[in-house]
């Protein structure tokens, strides 16, 4: 890594590794307990793990599970997350974490028994700044697999490299993260004036100071996707809207794929109203001629989404191409949806937000 960023010598397996594993978590009680059962059971041979688990004040039953688990467990410990805000969660987590790793955890997936170690492991032999692996998925149901399939489909994300389980190498973001401690003494810590795009804006921080974001496939862990195509547009709007925010903060370091849909609804409503207006001019030649490139644009996305479906089906079953489309078309939207109602709407500091943003601080949290 470049030396413009302080690390401390790497750890040797000869002697124990403190690390403290930092968790938010807010409503998880559908996946709590596997969360909690696959980070037990993890080997970790010569390292110490302490977890601090930051809760988003859950009323679905998660904290009375958070609970019982701290109780059977030496070394969980529940930390209040009134915020109800990931990076808030995970400042304070990490504020009380006492290990010389920092290794962030979701409860909305599952891990391998040797991730932890793994994670380790990557984060001596590179000497990045930042480590993790692929975002594998599980699904059950057949509209969850649809959307887990098309998860993983780089017409659905953007990027092949992105999307690919096997790629090693440094890239703009990772899953979760393992860092040293001494990295969030000198990059900083979360930005918790974000309620979503908290990871993707600290590895953007990271990679301006001189840093190595890297990412394997020997760290493995499983997410479990939305089930519903409600669950997917609400998740991918948060995502576009909040997306904007680190756009504004970094405009120089964004990558093309974060542009794509927010851009191509733009177009599309710009020429849309075009045509309109020249209907109501009584002008058809002028409205054929911006309606025919929008005909166009809506053919070619059909024809590669169909195509993108029919690849996938054609590896993970046919049963999957009737859903596809609309899924693909769920992940676009949504994110261009989110992506220009950020455009719109100035993300003001969390101590001082508008009236309207208040409300879709609300609905992306």
């Amino acid at each position: 890594m470049s030396d413009s960023i302080p690390t401390e010598n790497s750890v040797q397996h000869t002697k124990p590794v403190r690390v403290s594993v930092v968790v938010p978590c807010r409503n998880e009680i559908r996946h709590i307990r596997a969360f909690l059962d696959s980070m037990l059971l993890q080997k970790l041979g010569p390292i110490e793990m302490e977890v601090l688990i930051a809760d988003g004040m859950s009323d679905d039953g998660t904290r009375q599970v958070l609970e019982e688990y701290q109780t059977r467990y030496a070394g969980v410990t529940i930390l209040d997350n009134p915020e109800q805000i990931v990076s808030t969660g995970l400042n304070r987590a990490i504020r009380e974490a006492q290990g010389e790793i920092i290794l962030r955890m979701d409860a909305h997936s599952v891990y391998a028994t040797d991730y932890i170690r793994s994670c380790v492991d990557v984060l001596q032999e590179t000497n990045a700044d930042n480590v993790g692996g692929p975002t594998l998925t599980r699904a059950d149901g057949y509209l969850a697999q649809a959307i887990a399939h098309a998860y993983q489909s780089p017409f659905a994300r953007g990027g092949k490299k992105h999307c690919d389980p096997r790629y090693e190498g440094p890239v703009e973001t990772v899953a979760y993260g393992c860092w040293r401690r001494s990295t969030f003494d000198y990059v900083g810590m979360f930005d918790e004036d974000l309620v979503r795009s908290q990871d993707y804006e600290l590895n953007v921080r990271t990679r301006a100071l001189g840093g190595t974001v890297w990412r394997t496939p020997r760290i493995v862990s499983w997410y479990w996707p939305r089930a519903s195509l409600s669950g997917l547009f609400r998740q991918y709007f948060q995502y576009g809207f909040w997306k904007v925010a680190v756009i504004r903060k970094y405009s120089a370091l964004v990558s093309w794929r974060n542009l794509v849909p927010g851009a191509c609804l733009l177009l599309g409503i710009v020429l849309l109203v075009c045509a309109a207006l020249a209907r109501l001019g009584n002008s058809a030649l002028l409205q054929e001629a911006i309606l025919a490139p929008c005909i166009a644009f809506a053919g070619a996305y059909l024809m590669a989404s169909l195509a993108a479906a029919i690849s996938i089906a054609r590896r993970e079953g046919w049963k999957f191409l009737p859903a596809l489309p609309f899924v693909f078309g769920v992940y676009h939207l949504s994110y261009a949806v989110g992506f220009v109602f950020g455009l719109m709407i100035r993300h003001a500091a969390r101590g001082n937000p508008s009236p309207i943003q208040k409300v879709l601080t609300a609905i992306t949290r």
